[in-house]
């Protein structure tokens, strides 16, 4: 079976037809409407020809009209949904012989869950799905709040709330905490952050990785908006120069009131955000999308949000934000797995479309080990509080996540509760982290 379209030759089908038990004969009444009848069949896969009956002779299509054939399969899972899920669609011109009607197929279709995903069956139809709502004068719409939610793909802030906290609290062990200045500092990184987020999914449409992605899930492969038309491009280069202007404009102002050294922190910050994949440098394509993320999201951010706050620089931001960079770095590196066929198709060279399984999963296992080793050893140099040692209760969360790609790395849907895990550890171990400052600013 072709997964493209799931077009089938009629030969083809009509073997597969012989793995299901019954088949269901559609056409319309005399009165016009749409009438099923279900029957037993025999299927000659040379002639490509299937025989279903006996049918009463109360229920038969007209000899010479054009008919449809089901033969199908799902399998209820209680609380779950289903699973198992196949068919097999075929069309052809009925032809009447007592109580049984034979079919030579014409056209076919088909699916089997087994071979193709649902997700991905689904993802594989949206160009017929954009036909069809051409033809019918339609465009698919959401509400509001939910195409904000999935163009500014919003849950991945916590990607930018977790170095600004940690900016916060080493700023409190230094006596140089204030809300005033730390709102503005978080509001700052989250619109830059947003327009990163959107401007990554113009790139990417333009580049057409995304379009060449047919195993997206909800961590990785863009939010898709552009790809289902839930939004025009005109609309995201828009909403990218707002929240662009706008986080800059506050970065201009913090720096003009906290000192002009903010400026070079924001200057490289939003240089790398749009350098990841705006051509002509396209780090990401280059394989270099980690490091970049890493800066970004970790010294860059955290030095940014101390300076803000404190007025210079500080080692031990930069230092606390390492563990989270790295971890965050780990994010994208897992997330890219699912999209290594898209990616390579378009040229775009991450780490895991250069490097064999192997070497991913072992990258992956050297990240998180380098993560928790900066944590130790930050303690044991004295540099951070002994409290955050307490990030170390997430190993648990790591070793999943290497279970899940040792398991499912080439299985896109079945590996997202690992990628689901590989984000919570992030936010867990920085959330730790950070709790492990407060506790060292109360009991100190």
């Amino acid at each position: 079976m072709s997964p493209v379209m799931g077009r089938m030759a009629p030969a083809a089908a009509v073997e597969e037809a012989t793995r299901y038990g019954h088949a269901v004969v559609s056409f319309l009444d005399d009165a016009g409407y749409p009438f099923s009848v279900a029957g037993d069949f025999t299927a000659d896969v040379v002639s490509a020809t299937v025989e279903v009956g006996p049918i009463d002779a109360s229920v038969l299509p007209a000899d010479g009209q054009q008919v449809g054939l089901l033969f199908s399969h799902i399998r209820p899972q209680p609380g779950v949904g289903y699973d198992q899920r196949r068919y097999v669609n075929a069309w052809g011109r009925a032809a009447v012989t007592g109580d049984r009607v034979s079919v030579a197929v014409e056209a076919a279709t088909g699916w089997d869950e087994a071979d193709v995903p649902f997700f991905e069956y689904a993802e594989r139809t949206v160009p017929e799905a954009h036909r069809y709502m051409g033809e019918v004068g339609a465009r698919p719409r959401l509400s509001a709040w939910w195409t904000f939610f999935l163009t500014t793909r919003l849950p991945f802030l916590t990607a930018t709330i977790v170095p600004v906290a940690l900016g916060g609290v080493v700023a409190a062990r230094d006596d140089a905490f204030a809300w005033g200045w730390f709102l503005l500092a978080i509001l700052g990184g989250i619109l830059i952050h947003l327009g990163l987020n959107m401007a990554n999914d113009l790139f990417d449409d333009a580049s057409g990785a995304d379009a060449a992605n047919v195993t997206p899930t909800p961590f990785s492969g863009g939010s898709r908006v552009l790809q289902y038309g839930l939004v025009s491009r005109r609309a995201v280069v828009r909403a990218v120069a707002v929240c662009y202007g706008a986080g800059s404009g506050i970065g201009l102002g913090l720096a003009a009131a906290r000192g002009w050294g903010l400026l070079w922190i924001g200057a490289v910050g939003v240089a790398i955000s749009l350098a990841y994949s705006a051509p002509p440098f396209r780090l990401v394509h280059r394989g270099v999308g980690e490091v970049v993320t890493a800066l970004g999201f970790g010294p860059v951010t955290t030095l940014g949000t101390y300076y803000v706050l404190a007025g210079e620089w500080s080692g031990e931001a930069v230092y606390v934000s390492l563990p989270v960079a790295v971890l965050i770095a780990l994010v994208l590196y897992v997330n890219e797995i699912p999209d290594r066929a898209g990616d390579a198709a378009v040229g775009k060279r991450t780490l895991p479309v250069r490097w064999p399984r192997s070497r991913v999963i072992a990258g992956y296992d050297v990240g998180v080990v380098l993560a928790y080793l900066l944590i130790v050893v930050g303690v044991v140099l004295g540099v951070t509080p002994g409290w955050t040692l307490l990030a170390l209760a997430t190993v648990p969360m790591a070793l999943s996540v290497h279970r899940g790609l040792v398991a499912h790395y080439d299985k896109p849907y079945e590996l997202m509760p690992a990628m689901q895990t590989n984000i919570g550890l992030h936010l867990v171990t920085g959330l730790l982290l950070v709790a492990g400052y407060g506790i060292h600013l109360v009991v100190r």
